[in-house]
Order: C-alpha cells, then structure tokens, then sequence
C-alpha cells in the first residue's frame, strides 16, 4: 500500500480534532458521470436570420451582407460594433433562438456561473449592495474535506475528480505527441481550492501590455488598487500591499535550510534579492507569498463566499452544470442547468455572468450559440452570436524539473514516510501549524533569460525535494528541486467543443514549444538553473543531478529531455480575450461585456488579453474585484502612484 493511500485512510479518524468533515462517498458522486441524457442544448426556433446564414455559408448572398474590399461587414445589427471580415463570416446578430424560458422559474438579479477564484469574489462583491439578490451556481461539491484545507495535502486533488476536472490536451505534436494533464478546480474555490497557495500578481509591464493589446482602463496603475483592496498581508500594507482585504497572504514558516541555500546561490550568481516579489521589484530571489491564513488554505471560498453566505440575498448551489445561456433575441435573460438529473433553469433580472475559468466559460459560450459560427452550426448548435475570437488564444505556462540529489537529510523525504505523515497530520489538525500548515513552495525567483529583456521572463518554484507525478509519487531519495519555465511563451493555442454535448470535455490544444523562441528559452531555463544549483550555498547538500541527468548537455539533449519531460503549469488563460472593437478576436470589452449582446459579461482568466508573467490566481482575484466594481457602477478607485523596479541596463542578462 502506498503511503500517500494509507494517509488517505487513516486522516480521517483524527478529524474529531477538527472541525473540518471528511470527505465521503456522497462527495465522490460525479454528476458528470451519470450519463448524458440532458435536454435543451439544441433548443430554439429557426429564423430568417438562420436561412440568410446558411446561403451565406453556401456562397449565395455574400453580398447580401454588404461585404466590402476589405473583408469587413456592414451589417446594421444595433450592437456595440461589427466584428471580422469575410473569413470569420459576417457578425453581430444570428438570434436563433427563443429563452424558453420555464414560468415560474426563480429570479435573481445575478446569476453567476462559477464557484471558482473569480466566482466567489463577485458573489461577495455584488451582494454587498442590499438590493442586489445573487445565485452562485457551481458544478462540483462544497469544499468540506481536510484534503483541501490542509496545505501541505494539495496533491491529493490535484489528480482526483472528486474536485477536479481533470482535463487532457490534445497529443502535442512538439511534446512528442504526449497528452498533456490539466487539472481544474471542480468544488467551491475552484483552482484556489486545488492550487499550491502560491500568491503572485505578475509583472507590472504585463498590465500596460493588456492596455496596449486593447484592455483600457486595467494598465497596472489601474490595478494595483484591486490587489491591495483584496489582500490582508500579514507583514502589513503598504503602497503595494493590501491591509483589510479578504484575502490573506502570508510567508512561510518552515525555516528549511534548503531553502535559503536557494536565495544565496541565486544572489551568488549575480541576481539580486527582492523583499517583495509582489511590491517594487519582481526580478529576483526571495520569499514567496501564500495564499495561507493560520496553517489553512485561503481559497476564495473561504475568503470570499462563507462571509458573503452569511446575508440573506446571496444563495449557493452546488452540482449544477450548466448548459447553456438563455437569451432573448440578443439579451441574456438567464441560463439551464442540470442537478441532480432534473434539468432546471434561473432567470436573471439584470446580468448573467460566466466565472467558470478559460475552459469552462468559452465552452458555455459556444454551447449556448457564441463562437465561430463555422464552428457551431457544423456541431448543429444555432447561432446566437458569431464571436470568432471564443476559444481562441489559449495561453499557458510549460515548467520543466531540474532536480539534485541532497546528501544531508534535510529535505522533505523523510516527511513522506506514512509515520511522519500521521505525525504531521495529528500536529496540524490539532494546532494548524507544522510542515503540515504550508505548500513548501516557501522559496521562489523571477529572472531574465538574456540580454535585452525589459523583464523577467523566467520563473523559479522552488521546493525542497523531489517528486513526480503531480507529486503523488516521491523520488526516493532526500533530494531537491527547482520547477522553472518561460512565462510569455510565444505559442498560441485554442479551445473547442467536441460535440453539443454539455458532458463532454472539449479539446483543447496549447499548441505547446511551437516557437522557435519558446524552445529556447526552456533550454536557456535548464542552463541557468544548473548554474544556480552549482554555487556555494549549495556545496553541503549537492549530490548527483537526478534530472535532466549529466549526460544531458547539448542543445539537442536538453530539447528532446525537455520534449519528453515538460509538464503544464496549470494556467490556462485568454481563450475570451478582452479588447477594443477593432480587434476581430476580442470577445469583451474592457467592461468584462460580451460584444454584440446584452446583459452577460464573462470575469474570469479568460478575459486576459495575454498571459501575466507568474501565477494566475491573483491576477484573476484583481480581475473579479475590479469588475465587480464596473458592475455595481462604482468610480475606479484612484491610480497607484507607486514605483516600479527597471534594471539599469539590458545589455546584460543580469
């Protein structure tokens, strides 16, 4: 028996130290599993729109459409703007489709789809204004198992579909056809429920990038207010961190010597240190943040939703896929889900809002008739709203390992031992403190790859021993290691739906090292941290590099090591990309609202025009503590002032 299983059984027997329930058999009931035999996904009535749509597909009334030289339309459509050109068909309205909606059907003035990082903080936000009612509709369970709360036991679900999507890319073609692994938050907290707890805002350049890409109004002074409103640090505020925020954000406290021997070695190298990764100066080694609040794991849920429960005009359900979005000609008026085999609906008086993550909310948009039109009607889905931009411009993060043999018996090895393990959970349950109470990835960097470089481009994890599998299997060795990729890689991907089945995963394709730039600079990661690892803070506990391994040097070696072994960072983003209305592929406005329709915005990582340089649950908290700011029609609060670290030259790497 492994002792990761045999921790699984016995944890439970100490919870009547805790308060915190074991998780069940009823948990484990997946409603995704219980068949497909839904309703209503292809419901509504055609319209003359449709057939003028389909001749157009035929090639019969292109100029029916008033298609110019360009290839831009001219349909007089009442929307914000027309969209695309003659190879994305003619946009703005394709209404289908009538609401159907069910008489009777309950009323709030928000439906939000989502219990995830995003989802929870609107719920707060908007119900803070009493006339305001907000029903929070979430697919997976409530987040009551230690397995989520115990910081140290985030492994547990990251493989499990308890609380996990557990999602499969396509074969990627340059990962030597592997299918890629993405687990996602499926339970009340969504990914912040499952993630390492790791707190990183990005870079501030990544902010006034998003403005230039289209995004105005979300430049990093405009932001930086969000995260500070979000946050409590427990070092205290200042210009950049928040001091009565929901969120807590600590620094660890296990004190391993490990991982200051990692801070040395990369200021030995010649990088700097930052005190705050999240304040003046990204670029560095240092402390990292945690999203971890007295040894508990601060999910949204637990930051955000338990307080919001709390008043009478907020409600949660759990169990709830939902399948698609109602409309009425181009007026979200609601949305159909499915619980508990019953297929129900929820009407919304003022905004339906998608929260459900870069996969989850693409994919209802498609599902309810927003995306390619090519797209849906080949999949028999009647068009709402052609948006060819849904789905499109999957961003996300590749990490490699690079993992030494320890030779003093100071890493994490002899933790894992099933005694230790029973030890560790015994302390944390009874006191919440202890290796227990912390992700481990208490150390961390953020450097340049090369010359010329405005920002760092690089990211350090690093974590004082070494394992596989999504850590569920343990090198059996004391050893350490440091999981460091590119954070702007320069390959696009997309998102889209297998069939109209609201059950079925789609496909999704990261289109992962399709550059010639993002190959480089996942070889460039693997040399510099072996430079890292060979400096004197290291020389007491440096063993044998266990991977890639010394016979592993050339430029081919470390590609094809880094083909066959490269891992996600499980962030995926940007597949409803926020834009200005000249931008074809945009799918929200800077007010996080769908174009060409009213009343449903989507807030969640999608949203981002591109990847932010680090962890996406802060930026993705900011993002939903901004809109819901858009939405209640309050003033942005005032622009940040602060400073922002630029290095004195660029001619060097460091």
């Amino acid at each position: 028996m492994s002792s990761i299983v045999w921790v699984r059984r016995t944890m439970p027997r100490l919870l009547r130290l805790s308060g915190l329930p074991a998780a069940t058999k009823a948990h484990s009931t997946n409603p995704l599993k219980q068949g497909n035999n839904y309703t209503g996904v292809l419901r509504g009535l055609g319209s003359h729109k449709d057939s003028r749509l389909a001749d157009f597909l035929s090639g019969r009334f292109g100029s029916t459409f008033g298609i110019a030289a360009n290839g831009r339309t001219s349909v007089a459509s009442g929307s914000r703007s027309t969209r695309g050109g003659l190879q994305y068909l003619v946009q703005r309205q394709y209404s289908t489709r009538s609401s159907t909606m069910i008489a009777g059907a309950p009323e709030y003035s928000h439906v939000i789809v989502g219990a995830g990082s995003a989802g929870c903080v609107l719920a707060n936000r908007l119900s803070e204004d009493p006339t305001n009612t907000v029903v929070l509709l979430e697919a997976g369970p409530k987040d009551r198992t230690w397995t989520i709360h115990m910081p140290s036991a985030m492994r547990y679900n990251l493989a499990d579909d308890m609380y996990n999507w557990c999602y499969r890319t396509v074969p990627q073609k340059h990962l030597n056809n592997r299918e890629m692994y993405w687990p996602q938050g499926r339970v009340w907290g969504g990914s912040s429920s499952l993630n390492a707890m790791v707190y990183v805002r990005g870079h501030a350049m990544d902010y006034d990038r998003w403005e230039r890409e289209g995004a105005a109004g979300w430049s990093y002074a405009d932001c930086l207010p969000y995260f500070r409103k979000a946050q409590t640090h427990e070092l205290g505020p200042d210009a950049y961190r928040g001091g009565d925020g929901p969120l807590h954000v600590s620094r660890g406290k296990s004190e391993n010597p490990l991982n200051k021997a990692f801070i040395e070695a990369g200021q030995q190298a010649g990088y700097p240190y930052t005190e705050d990764m999240n304040g003046y100066q990204q670029e560095g080694f240092g402390e990292m943040d945690m999203t971890i609040r007295k040894g508990i794991r601060w999910s949204t849920a637990n930051a955000y939703l338990r307080p919001a429960l709390k008043r009478a005009n907020v409600k949660a359900e759990v169990r709830c896929l939902v399948t698609r979005v109602l409309f009425e000609g181009s007026r979200a008026v609601g949305v159909e889900y499915l619980q508990n085999g019953e297929m129900k609906q929820v009407r919304a008086a003022k905004e339906v809002i998608l929260s459900g993550g870069s996969i989850n909310s693409p994919q209802l948009l498609m599902l309810s008739g927003v995306g390619n039109a090519f797209d849906l009607r080949t999949l028999g889905i009647p068009v709402v709203q052609h948006l060819p931009g849904v789905g499109q411009n999957l961003q996300e993060h590749l990490e490699v390992h690079v993992q030494q043999a320890c030779t003093q018996p100071v890493s994490l090895y002899s933790a894992l031992q099933p005694h230790r393990m029973l030890l560790i959970g015994v302390q944390w349950f009874a006191t919440r403190t202890g290796l227990g109470a912390t992700s481990h990835m208490e150390a961390g960097a953020f450097i340049r790859s090369g010359p010329g470089v405005e920002h760092p481009d690089l990211q350090y994890h690093f974590f004082p021993t070494a394992v596989q599998d999504l850590g569920r299997v343990a090198v059996k060795q004391h050893a350490y290691q440091a999981q460091v990729g590119p954070l702007r890689s320069t390959s696009r991907g997309y998102l889209k739906l297998k069939s109209a089945d609201p059950h079925a995963h789609p496909l999704l394709d990261p289109n992962y090292l399709s550059t010639r730039q993002d190959v480089l600079e996942m070889r460039l990661s693997i040399r510099h941290t072996r430079e890292i690892f060979a400096q004197k803070a290291f020389d007491p506990f440096r063993g044998a590099e266990i991977a890639p391994g010394r016979d592993v040097q050339s430029d081919k070696d470390i590609d094809a090591y880094v083909r066959q072994h490269a891992k996600c960072g499980y962030h995926p983003s940007c597949t409803c990309k926020m834009g200005a209305e000249s931008d074809a592929m945009a799918v929200v406005d800077a007010e996080t609202r769908v174009f060409g329709l009213e009343n449903l915005r989507v807030v969640d990582a999608s949203v981002m025009p591109s990847i932010v340089s680090g962890n996406l649950n802060a930026p993705t908290i900011m993002v939903a503590e901004k809109a819901a700011g858009i939405i209640k029609g309050e003033p942005p609060l005032p622009r940040s002032t602060a400073a922002v670290y630029r290095p004195g030259t660029l001619d060097v790497q460091r």
